[in-house]
Formats: C-alpha cells, structure tokens, sequence
C-alpha cells in the first residue's frame, strides 16, 4: 500500500502503519508521473486509485482571481484526472481495478461564497459518472465518495483563502466577514449532529473498495444525506431563500 503527499514527511503515522510513502504533487505532471511510474516498477499495475486530494477555494465569484481558480481546479479536478488517466492503462491490462474519487456533499448542493470550490466538485461529479461508464467494460469500477461536513483542517486552509482574496474595503467586505466567521464557527464549534471525524470517510473507502459491486455513490455523515434530501425536494427558489436564512446577501452600502 502507498501513501502519497507534496510532503511526505507529513506521512509518518502511515509509514509507521505499514504503508509505502512517495512525493506526489497534483499540480506537477513529473511528479504524478514518477510516483505511477515508482508503483508499477515496485508493485504492478495500481488495482485502486484513491483521488483525495483537495482543498476549499472560498469567496465570492468576483473576487476570486483567475489564478485562484485555476489553482483549485488544478488541485481538485485536473490533477486528480491526470492521475487517473496515468493508472488506467495498467488497470485495463490486468483487467480488474477501483478509482476512488473523494467529491463532497458540496458536488451536489452549492452554498455562497463557495463557488470555485463547488465548481470542481460538481465537476469531479461529472467527470466520475462518465468514466464510470466508460471503464466498466475493462472490469474497473469507479465510485464516488460524497462526505459531509468532517473534523479536519479543511476549515483553516478554507477561512485563509476568504483572507487572500477579500478585498478590506470592497463591495463584499461585510459578507467575506460573515463568510470567514461561519466556517471558522462550522469546523471549531462542530455538532454531533453535523461533524464526525475522518475515520468515517475511511470506512467508506474501504467498503467501496472491498466489495465486488460498490455503489457509484456513498454519503457520508446523517447530515449530509438530510440537506440532499431536503435540497431534492425544494425548488430552486425554495432553496433560494433557505440561503437568504443562512448567509448574508450582499448589498450595496447605504
């Protein structure tokens, strides 16, 4: 088994597991294709492929900056892809293998000031259902795993990127302010009914990847299954408005 990071130093608690550890830098083409290359050298082809890396790119649409938004599709998206186009060879030559994709709960609901974020995750949404056709006939199976809201650092890294990009004085101040609050008060002040911690999104793995007919979605947490459900049955303006609740709209200054 591999464990891979941009640092893998950061990777002690697997290594000490057991687990193999390399370099991999989603955003870098040589170094996704040396680790790949490293795998299939050492151990054969790769049988599963588990896509998790990914950050949250917060802010409103206008204020974020091209820049940024190609940096969280690269990390989110189009790394993730690349991945994947470099193990499907060997996956389709010992015709078995299982490609993991970690989207989020945020690949099919959208909230405000999430746009970049919610945009690569509806975009991995895409992109897995359609491999998922296109691989099965080479004994690969691709599942999606949908996680709700989960105890890590996503919420930091989340609130840093509002700072980055907020403008102190422009047209979304008040709301970058309310934006930065809520996801520092969601991940530091987590219910028991909206957090559990990421054991639980490794138990689904692992079910997605032990059983012979995964499902092409798990949903991980109670929560989230609830705001999907609920999200289902309201219309757009019903959901709309269930926002206005949540979030607060920006206006022009008085």
């Amino acid at each position: 088994m591999y464990a891979t990071a941009r640092r893998p130093e950061t990777l002690g608690d697997l290594e000490a597991a057991g687990c193999r550890t390399l370099a991999l830098d989603v955003s870098d083409e040589a170094s996704m294709a040396d680790a790949v290359a490293t795998i299939e050298r050492e151990s054969g082809a790769v049988g599963v492929l588990v896509n998790n890396a990914g950050y949250g790119q917060q802010g409103p649409v206008e204020e974020v900056s091209v820049d940024a938004m190609r940096r969280q599709l690269e990390t989110n998206v189009l790394g993730p892809v690349r991945l994947t186009q470099l193990v499907l060879s060997g996956m389709r030559s010992q015709g078995w293998g299982r490609i993991v994709n970690i989207s989020s709960v945020g690949g099919r609901l959208t909230f405000p000031g999430g746009g970049a974020y919610h945009a690569s995750k509806h975009a991995m949404e895409a992109l897995s259902d359609a491999l998922r056709h296109e691989v099965r006939g080479f004994g690969v199976r691709v599942v999606l795993v949908e996680p709700g809201l989960i105890r890590t650092r996503f919420g930091d890294t989340a609130t840093a990127t509002i700072a980055e990009e907020a403008e102190a004085a422009g047209p979304y101040a008040a709301f970058d302010t309310a934006l930065a609050r809520r996801v520092t008060e969601t991940y530091e002040r987590p219910s028991r009914l909206t957090s559990v911690g990421p054991e639980a999104v490794a138990r689904v793995i692992e079910r997605a990847i032990s059983r012979t007919r995964p499902r092409p979605r798990y949903v991980v947490t109670g929560a989230a299954r609830m705001l999907l459900g609920i999200r289902a049955l309201l219309p757009d303006a019903a959901w709309d408005a269930f926002l206005r609740t949540q979030f607060p709209t920006p206006r022009p200054e008085a």
